[in-house]
């Protein structure tokens, strides 16, 4: 029966085993390997080696079929020795087919584009070493009745799910030792089943009996990897650390490779932290391609966030020249370009970069010129920026659009607006158009020199040329008008750019300032509150010292202890001349200084966090579980995400820890922040985080408001192409099943799929527009267009929910929705 099985499977499924750069020898001679010879042979990544693992089954089957227990194996198999199925289909397999691409070059390519080896993933694990694994043949065990069993079982467990698989394992608990429960787990390996290995494994781990067997996770923890498994290839990595040992070569190389071949947020962290253990702990010099590998995936990010990968960086130039290791030229360029994006620019090491490149014989290319140009453009080096131009013109493929705008950089820095000018009216000539990098650079230079004609000149060329984003240009010119108290132009401008642009904070905070700058008051006071009430754009510590200064300017001072309570609320950080006009004003309304503002949650917030914490929000507590923090993380990628970050942001404001509260001016919100830890959230780590796993209350039914199901969504749910609404649950069945009858009970018609430890919840067809106008009030307004409900779509707009349906969710899917979940 298990060879029926296996002669229907596809033969790139069984010949996954091999090594990429092994070829497989024969494998069908008739003539067996003596039974000392196989133990004898060590573990290597050959199907050749098949048979030191192979066990016999019987040709044999009953004439009549028995009815028994699931739960009771039969006894009436008579083991015979058989050739594997792996071993009957590598025969057949064509050469080809044995080796494995491990290329991964679907990485978004950042602007750089560095084009490394075209191997630069391939995994090149000939000569690693691999533990030996040392397995019983089925016939050697003298017992004819754990003969039976154990092929019972490897017959019967590859096709069960995980909870089933474990019952019918404890099922056995009362025979099974050691050496049958690794005869188990390494048959599932050897027939592919890679994942009831893996459970078959964490079983032994909890039984009285269990022994650590180095060579046993070795080769789990490499095929986990192989399969792109890197949560369960980490889980058995952590093992082997902990037991005391290294890992070896292989798994190092595999768990990277995995990493980098994920597109999920914290990936690449991970992988560069495997790769400095496995240097720095094991002591091995990794493979070119793995330097390569790694290289290319810090560098294949956009600039502004690959250069916090500087030093991991020169890390892997270091390995590469002390293990003697060819050097490729885009290692070079690749290096250079990070250093470009420096705040501090290390000009030094740049050129010794460069001396380094000629001394090798390698030429300059198009991305080592342009990173020169940028260097030139921080520190306003025009005869350097001139030389490398003239390089740049003698290249065959043409100037990048982006050298026009790091000269124009050049000349801005140096005070000479007009030459900056004159270089973006050559680069519309040449290129026949301008690139919106380009009109924000030129508009910027001319609003901070003030030339005000040629600033909206340019700024109505601009909006007539329909490119996006316009908003920092906007920017650009109300900072312009309002250094120059021109306040009449600057409220037209706002208007202008309310119609054309999406809401922005640095707008409002803008208009807000000229308001007060004139006195305007009342006008001063409505737009705050329009601030206020419009969550996608909010206020911060600078708006509230603006309207706070202008009430204490004019003697508002009802009005100005107000707005201080809010700020007390908030814990914003009020001006120091402010604080001297503030005494005062509280000294004459009261008696004693008010008391700093005990933290506790509204209404509201207490709505949203339940509704994020069913999506998926974290909750950590210390060892004692006295004090407990909110741990908030953002999918990168994400168009909703990106709204709903910045509105949570200003919503838990207060409760923020120092770390995570931005400095005055910044705009960006980093994709995970955290609050101070706190014994307020004690009531919610012990309804939905107990023993720091999910959990679902079993009073759920009562807080699931309408505004708590509407964060839930835009936290943890997608909108399918087809217009069908999913929201991702984690907790016991018990507890799913609460929740759908609570959904029921509001009239919502689910339907609930199971993929491992995460549930979906899927509103199908006309059930989602109920849920949707159950909702609607409480979704972010910039949200509304990628959540809303019964809109079918020809693409992806969320970013994140192409191809998810409630009938096929991959593990893909569950880990990018959650980008640090440890149960995917």
């Amino acid at each position: 029966m298990l060879l029926s099985r296996a002669q229907d499977l596809p033969p790139s499924s069984t010949l996954a085993l091999a090594s990429p750069c092994t070829f497989v020898p024969s494998l069908c001679s008739s003539k067996p390997y003596p039974k000392s010879v196989i133990r004898s042979i060590p573990m290597r990544p050959s199907l050749s080696l098949l048979r030191s693992l192979s066990f016999p089954l019987s040709h044999h089957r009953p004439h009549h079929r028995l009815l028994c227990s699931i739960f009771t194996p039969p006894f009436y198999l008579s083991p015979k020795p058989l050739r594997t199925s792996v071993e009957q289909l590598a025969c057949e397999a064509p050469l080809s087919e044995t080796q494995e691409n491990w290329d991964f070059s679907d990485n978004n390519e950042s602007e750089a584009a560095f084009d490394f080896d075209k191997n630069v993933g391939y995994l090149d694990l000939k000569h690693a070493a691999v533990p030996a694994l040392d397995v019983k043949e089925l016939a050697e065990l003298p017992e004819q009745w754990r003969r039976s069993k154990l092929a019972w079982l490897c017959k019967e467990l590859p096709a069960h799910k995980g909870g089933t698989l474990v019952r019918v394992l404890n099922a056995q608990r009362k025979w099974m030792r050691q050496e049958d429960a690794t005869y188990v787990a390494v048959h599932c390996m050897r027939i592919r089943e890679n994942e009831a290995g893996f459970k078959v494994y964490k079983w032994m781990m909890q039984q009285h009996w269990y022994r650590f067997d180095f060579a046993l996770a070795t080769k789990l923890a490499d095929y986990m990897g192989k399969e792109r498994k890197f949560s369960k290839c980490r889980e058995i990595f952590d093992d082997i650390i902990n037991q005391g040992r290294v890992p070896s070569e292989s798994t190092f190389h595999i768990l990277i490779v995995a990493y980098l071949s994920s597109p999920i947020e914290g990936c690449l962290e991970e992988a560069c932290s495997i790769y400095n253990r496995m240097i720095q702990l094991g002591g091995y010099q990794p493979r070119l391609s793995l330097h390569n590998s790694l290289f290319k995936a810090l560098v294949s990010k956009p600039g502004a966030s690959s250069k916090n990968y500087l030093k991991q960086a020169e890390f892997i130039f270091h390995n590469l020249v002390t293990s003697g290791l060819e050097i490729h030229k885009d290692i070079y360029g690749g290096l250079i370009w990070l250093h470009s994006y420096q705040d501090t620019v290390d000009r030094e090491r740049i050129m010794s970069l460069l001396k380094e490149m000629q001394n090798a014989g390698l030429e300059e290319g198009k991305e080592v010129l342009l990173s020169m140009l940028r260097v030139c453009s921080k520190e306003g080096d025009v005869g350097e920026a001139e030389r490398t131009w003239l390089k740049l013109l003698c290249i065959d493929c043409g100037i990048p659009p982006l050298a026009f705008v790091y000269k124009m950089e050049v000349y801005a820095k140096v005070g000479e607006p007009k030459k900056s000018l004159k270089i973006f009216r050559e680069m519309q000539e040449q290129l026949g158009s301008s690139s919106v990098a380009a009109y924000h650079e030129i508009i910027e230079v001319l609003c901070k020199a003030q030339e005000v004609e040629l600033a909206e000149s340019l700024m109505v060329e601009f909006i007539k040329s329909n490119l996006k984003p316009l908003t920092p240009s906007y920017i650009d010119v109300m900072n312009m008008y309002f250094n120059l108290s021109l306040h009449d132009k600057l409220e037209l401008v706002f208007s202008q750019c309310l119609e054309k642009c999406q809401p922005n904070r640095t707008v409002y905070s803008i208009y807000l300032d000229s308001l007060v700058k004139v006195g305007n008051l009342d006008k001063v006071e409505e737009i705050f509150n329009v601030m206020r009430s419009n969550q996608a754009i909010g206020v911060n510590s600078r708006s509230c010292n603006t309207i706070l200064g202008g009430y204490l300017s004019s003697g508002e001072y009802v009005k100005a202890e107000k707005i201080y309570d809010l700020m007390c609320q908030k814990t914003y950080d009020i001006d120091s001349p402010l604080m001297e006009k503030l005494d005062y004003v509280l000294s004459l309304s009261r008696k004693r200084v008010k008391k700093p503002v005990s933290l506790k949650l509204s209404k509201e917030q207490r709505e949203i966090l339940v509704g994020l914490l069913l999506g998926g929000l974290r909750i950590e507590s210390d060892e004692e579980r006295k004090n407990h923090r909110l741990r908030f993380e953002f999918i990168e990628n994400s168009s909703s995400h990106f709204v709903l970050k910045r509105h949570i942001h200003e919503q838990y404001y207060e409760w923020l820890h120092p770390s995570c509260k931005p400095s005055e001016g910044a705009n960006d919100i980093p994709l995970g922040f955290c609050t101070i830890s706190h014994s307020y959230f004690g009531f919610y780590a012990d309804q939905f985080w107990p023993k720091g796993r999910p959990m679902i209350p079993k009073l759920i039914h009562r807080w699931l408001s309408p505004c708590a199901l509407a964060y839930w969504y835009m936290y943890g749910g997608y909108r399918t192409s087809s217009g069908d609404i999913l929201l991702k649950l984690k907790g016991n069945p018990e507890g799913v099943d609460k929740v759908v009858k609570a959904l029921k009970a509001k009239s919502l018609e689910c339907r609930v799929k199971r993929k491992g430890r995460v549930f979906w919840i899927g509103f199908l067809g006309s059930n989602s527009l109920w849920f949707w106008k159950l909702i609607e009030p409480y979704v972010l307004d910039d949200m509304k267009d990628f959540l809303r409900a019964g809109v079918a779509t020809s693409e992806n707009i969320s970013g994140e929910t192409e191809d998810i349906n409630c009938d096929d969710v991959s593990e893909t899917d569950e880990m990018a929705s959650n980008c640090s979940d440890d149960d995917s």
